[in-house]
């Protein structure tokens, strides 16, 4: 065995031991998805509140249900019930994994028993592990702060105002909630309660902690006790104005993914019904069982990715940007933006030089190999690919959630895009994921590795061990059955069409309507 393939293999078990942790610390992170629908629910509540004016009332009041659906109010309630469960849930384990840390740092030096919950943890490792739950526990702190707010309101919406006291009653009481939660909590109980009562400092407080249809909401019971008709007035005609814009935005993001997906299940049906018709002549099968020419072995293969990819994003540019001495505020939106471009273009840059002196030697390559060609019906390929997408990889979806019950983790850059309300922030967010992701994951997982797994594997083999590696290469347990579903579509994209130009334009696509979906749902928060 030479020494370059004993590093390699050395360098693999590194990258798949690195790999193996960050996905194991996913596990007990929240999904993204859980905060999506918070989001979704908020923006619901504020078009509820829209009213029709005019000799249309009652088609435009239709409009308004079939959107929203007859029971918004229940509906929203329910959503921030579960939400309360799950958070509560984590802040419980979070809470008994940090006593843990703890006894296990004051006991004596032998060696820890392996837990369900943390795994065992060196002395060195241990402060990091206390330091991080910590901040968890205060994130998860807040946010049940903000849903025993929220649902109280919506609880008290509904005339269950004993129910919504209580709630809010509760959250008073909990020393470890932010202390302008609990003042926050004070002025509903007074706004609510039976004698009413006015606290001094009520609107700054309600204005501070609560957001869109909570805040108009609290705001127009106070103002009505207080008697301020014009403010009252101000307070409803911005609520209008919030509930049209809020309506508008649900039509976008339902109508069109909805319209989408309809015409992606007509043309499975067609796709489906040709092959078995046509056999072989139908366009699934074309080029089902054309392998490529691929001139090199597994090993370089190996080190492409192990070099190129799982260290260099891993390991070798975030050691490099850790040691660059700029500041990247948190709240700044801007920086962080900027940081994850220049993070993934750099990681991207890396492994697309070690692709290329890895199979240098081999130029010129053989036919298909990186093919892109603006000849064609690659267009189609993608269009049709991202519609074909939609169906599937929402029923994958539902099945996963079902699976992970909210927990699993979820991208960092999706929780940025949504809170994000900087239009610079949000065009390089746009470059990242819906140029930049695209071009370089193509590339990488159906323009190489894809065709090189076809020496040793079938077409469709290599279509599923490629889909499940690009699932794999996101680090997110939650998002390995969705993102192997996308994956398999995007394979079978590429192999009919032979076009690189094709799975870019469907991975485009589906990054660009996420990111316009959360855009909407992020810039409807307030």
């Amino acid at each position: 065995m030479t020494i370059k393939r004993l590093l390699l293999i050395v360098m693999t078990l590194i990258a798949i031991g690195s790999s193996g942790v960050s996905l194991f610390s996913s596990w007990q992170e929240p999904q993204f998805q859980s905060r999506l629908e918070l989001y979704q629910t908020n923006i619901g509540l504020q078009a509820q509140a829209w009213r029709a004016e005019g000799s249309n009332n009652d088609n435009l009041q239709g409009i308004q249900e079939a959107i929203l659906g007859d029971k918004p109010l229940e509906n929203a309630t329910k959503q921030y019930q579960e939400a309360r469960k799950s958070v509560q849930t984590n802040l419980d384990k979070a809470k008994n994994q940090l006593t843990k840390l703890s006894s296990q740092s004051q006991a004596t030096p032998t060696p820890p028993k392996p837990l369900p919950e943390v795994p065992p943890a060196t002395n060195s490792s241990r402060p990091i592990q206390q330091q991080q739950i910590k901040q968890s526990l205060q994130q998860l702190q807040k946010l049940l702060g903000e849903l025993d707010l929220r649902l109280g309101i919506l609880q008290a919406q509904q005339g269950q105002t004993n129910t919504a006291l209580k709630t809010w009653t509760d959250l008073q009481q909990r020393s470890d909630i932010n202390p302008e939660f609990r003042e926050t909590a004070a002025v509903l109980l007074g706004l609510w309660s039976n004698s009413p009562r006015l606290l001094p400092n009520a609107q700054q407080l309600i204005q501070k902690n609560l957001e869109g249809w909570f805040r108009a909401t609290a705001l127009v019971q106070l103002y009505q006790l207080q008697q301020r008709q014009e403010a009252l007035s101000a307070v409803k005609a911005a609520e209008q104005e919030a509930a049209t814009q809020a309506l508008f935005k649900l039509a976008i993001i339902g109508i069109i993914p909805t319209l989408a997906a309809l015409i992606g299940m007509m043309l499975l049906i067609f796709l489906v019904g040709q092959r078995l018709v046509k056999g072989k002549a139908a366009l699934l099968a074309q080029n089902a069982d054309v392998a490529w020419s691929t001139p090199w072995d597994g090993e370089t293969i190996l080190q492409v990715f192990v070099l190129g990819f799982f260290l260099m994003g891993q390991l070798f540019v975030p050691l490099v940007l850790s040691l660059i001495p700029i500041p990247r505020p948190v709240a700044n939106v801007r920086v962080q933006a900027v940081y994850v471009l220049v993070s993934y273009l750099l990681v991207a840059s890396g492994a697309l030089l070690v692709l290329y002196f890895s199979i240098k030697r081999f130029f010129p390559l053989p036919e298909f190999w990186f093919r892109f060609r603006f000849q064609g019906k690659w267009f189609l390929w993608g269009l049709g690919g991202y519609c074909a997408a939609l169906p599937i990889v929402v029923v994958v979806s539902l099945i996963n959630q079902q699976l992970w019950q909210g927990q699993g983790g979820s991208n960092p850059l999706l929780q940025l895009a949504l809170e994000s309300r900087d239009s610079v922030a949000l065009g390089i967010f746009f470059f990242t994921a819906a140029i930049a992701a695209p071009f370089f994951e193509e590339l990488l997982f159906r323009g190489f590795l894809l065709p090189s797994l076809t020496r040793y594997l079938p077409v469709w083999g290599a279509i599923l061990v490629s889909s499940l590696l690009f699932a794999i290469a996101h680090l997110s347990l939650s998002e390995i059955l969705p993102l192997t579903a996308l994956g398999i579509v995007l394979g079978i994209v590429y192999t009919r069409s032979r076009n690189l130009f094709a799975p870019m334009l469907l991975h485009s696509l589906w990054n660009s309507g996420t990111l316009l979906s959360l855009f909407l749902l992020g810039s409807s928060s307030n």
